[in-house]
């Protein structure tokens, strides 16, 4: 997100991918196969993403509102964990 200068919605969709994909790897190499991430990890990713996002300037409630999705929703399309 740093390398981010007023990113577009694509932009930041496209980072958010990037990590995502990276911590679905990592809970399927933790458990071969079984979600590792417990319901309160993931609740705190989901929240860490959120706030990084908020901090590097992204307005996430219009960000998400522009996609016709709920805020929190914002990781759903790539996120197995």
């Amino acid at each position: 997100m740093r390398a981010l200068q007023e990113p577009s919605d694509e932009a930041v969709f496209a980072a958010v991918e990037r990590v995502v994909l990276a911590l679905n790897a990592i809970d399927q190499d933790s458990q071969h196969g079984g979600s590792h991430f417990c319901t309160e990890e993931r609740e705190q990713l989901c929240e860490y993403i959120d706030l990084t996002l908020g901090e590097h300037g992204v307005d996430v409630a219009a960000l998400a509102a522009r996609q016709g999705i709920d805020r929190a929703a914002i990781t759903d399309r790539w996120r197995d964990w």
